[in-house]
Parts: structure tokens; C-alpha cells; sequence
């Protein structure tokens, strides 16, 4: 009788499961994982910042980029509001009707006068309460808050308290100088009246904003400047002189261009104090600014490629003045 041995396998290491190769142990997997975080790390370090600033690309694209091409396209054609894919090339001629008419040369005038009127005394007095405001003073964090209110009040809020106030028959300011023996002022209908009249509606509103801006580059200024000039015998008016007004040179310019821009583009201020509430600035367009005569041409008189030529003379005007702020803070830079 044949005898049958059956021979069992012998038993791997470790149990009856079959063995690891060798590498692939628990520490291989750790490896990896490691190896996919380090990956995804660095593709996040890569495009995170690309996808936070894509949305303001995006916005810009639509509404800044795409209306600044379309509005150039149409200011080289003739193009009515009310039709407004209907083009007909007209090349520059939009930009030389706008320049031989007088209404054109009237609102740039008005423009310039009003931005003179209201830039020249709001940054004078912004300098004036920021100096004041950089001395210790009790609840000054109120004081600055109550300087920024006005930029905060509405456009067209502060406008109609402007528009009650130079009333001609019941304003405050005509009943203030009755009081004081004058005549009253016809301030919406005189030319020099109603441009002081805008003006002081942009003094009002943006004398408490330029002043905190002046009133941190002052905190910047080190103190060891005053101390010095102090100890020289320098008054306080000559450390002002001397010392701050050097100090703030980069923030003076940088606050006549911004309300350079500004004024250029005035346009709820004098809408708003028309009594008749239209574009025309005035019943003898006596404080029509160019942001105004934008606005008539194209939506009034629905004259799409006209407006569009002033909107780009606008903006052309804007690139000067641009330049100009770039010459002259190089040359200050240079001889600081």
C-alpha cells in the first residue's frame, strides 16, 4: 500500500497573508502622501493669487476696459442714442464740431474756474485743520470723525441743503447778509454767484477727507525733525514752514491731482443745484461743466458720438494731467 505525503507550504513571514515587497511598507504610503500635499502646495502657491485677482480683471474687462474701447469706437462715428448699432464713419469730425462749439469752450471755462474755486481753498483749509489736529486735542478721534461726515453725506442730500441755503428769497445766506445791510444775491442765475455757489458745495464735502490724509503724512513725519528745529529756536509757525510743509510735499501733489480729476469730472454738484434740474447748467449754462455738457449731448440731445468725442477729450485731458504730476513729483524727488 503506497504511502501518499502531502507537503504543506511552509507559512510565509507574518501570517498567512502574503508579504509586503520590500519599500511598500506603511512609511512608502506616508511618502506618497507627503509627495501629493507638496505637489498641491505648490500648484496653490502658483495660481491662488491668480484667482484672487481675476475678478477685479473680470469687473475691469466689463466695465471699465470693454465701455473705454466701445466709447472710442463710436466717437469716430455718427451714432444716435436711440439707434445706437446703427454707426456711420465719420472719423474725427465729432471731435472738431465739439471744438468749434462755443458751449464746448464754455463748460471747459466753467470747469476750470469752479476746480480753481474749490481746490485751492479746500486744500488751504485741509492743511489748516490737519495742523490743528496734529497737536494733542481732547476727543479728537471725534473731531475726525466729524470732519469725514460730509464726505460720507449723499451727493444729492448735500446739494439740495446747499440749494436751500442760496435761495434768492428765502436761502439763509441772503438772509445773513439782509441782516448785515447788503443786497440780495440772485446765486443761481449770476455766473460768478452759482460757480462759488457749486464750489462751495465741493469745499464742504471734501475739505474734512483731504484733511485726514494730510493729518497721517504729518503723523509720519518723525519727531526728531521738531525736536531738532525746537532746539534751534525754530517758533512753531517755521517748524511748520520748514519742516512740515517739505515733509508733505509728495501728499500736497498727490491731493491737487486727485482733486484736479475731480473737478474735471464735476457733475452731480451742478445737476443737482440747477432750479430747473437739467443739464444745461444754468438758463445761461453759467456753471455747465464738461461733465454736464457730456451729459446733455448724449442723453439729451441723444447725440451718442458727440458725447462719446467728449469723453475721450476728457479722458485725454486726464492722461496731461497725469503726465504733469509725473514730471514734477520726479523733479522734487531729484532735488529732495
Amino acid at each position: 500500500m503506497t504511502t501518499r505525503h502531502d507537503t504543506a507550504a511552509l507559512p510565509s513571514k507574518g501570517g498567512a497573508a502574503p508579504g509586503r515587497p520590500p519599500g511598500e511598507g506603511p512609511s512608502s504610503d506616508a511618502a506618497r502622501k507627503r509627495a501629493r500635499l507638496s505637489r498641491r502646495w505648490q500648484r496653490d502657491m502658483r495660481w491662488s493669487p491668480y484667482a484672487f485677482v481675476t475678478p477685479f480683471f473680470v469687473f475691469f474687462a466689463a466695465f471699465g476696459l470693454f465701455p473705454l474701447i466701445y466709447t472710442g469706437w463710436a466717437s469716430l462715428h455718427t451714432v444716435e442714442l436711440t439707434a445706437p448699432t446703427d454707426m456711420a464713419w465719420a472719423g474725427l469730425d465729432n471731435y472738431t464740431r465739439i471744438f468749434d462749439d462755443d458751449f464746448f469752450w464754455n463748460a471747459a471755462q466753467n470747469t476750470l474756474t469752479i476746480g480753481v474755486i474749490s481746490t485751492v481753498p479746500q486744500l488751504l483749509m485741509a492743511m489748516g485743520l490737519a495742523h490743528i489736529l496734529n497737536y494733542k486735542l481732547r476727543a479728537s478721534t471725534f473731531y475726525r470723525v466729524v470732519m469725514l461726515a460730509p464726505y460720507a453725506t449723499s451727493i444729492a442730500a448735500a446739494s439740495l441743503v446747499f440749494v436751500l441755503l442760496f435761495g434768492r428769497d428765502y436761502g439763509m445766506i441772503n438772509w445773513a447778509l439782509d441782516l448785515v445791510g447788503l443786497d440780495k444775491i440772485d446765486w443761481q442765475n449770476g455766473t460768478w454767484s452759482s460757480q462759488f455757489a457749486v464750489s462751495s458745495i465741493v469745499i464742504w464735502r471734501w475739505t474734512g477727507y483731504n484733511a485726514l490724509i494730510y493729518l497721517a503724512a504729518m503723523q509720519a513725519i518723525p519727531q526728531e525733525l521738531y525736536e531738532s528745529a525746537a532746539l534751534d529756536g525754530a517758533s512753531r509757525w517755521r517748524q511748520f514752514i520748514h519742516v512740515t510743509l517739505p515733509q508733505l510735499r509728495p501728499t500736497i501733489l498727490f491731493t491737487v491731482v486727485v482733486s484736479t480729476i475731480g473737478a474735471s469730472q464735476l457733475f452731480g454738484e451742478p445737476l443737482l443745484f440747477d432750479a430747473n434740474k437739467g443739464a444745461s447748467g444754468g438758463s445761461q449754462h453759467q456753471f455747465q461743466t464738461l461733465g454736464l455738457y457730456l451729459y446733455e449731448q448724449g442723453w439729451v440731445n441723444q447725440h451718442l458720438g458727440r458725447a462719446s468725442a467728449i469723453a475721450w477729450t476728457m479722458f485725454l485731458i486726464l492722461i496731461v494731467i497725469g503726465i504733469v504730476n509725473y514730471v514734477i513729483s520726479r523733479r522734487l524727488r531729484a532735488s529732495s
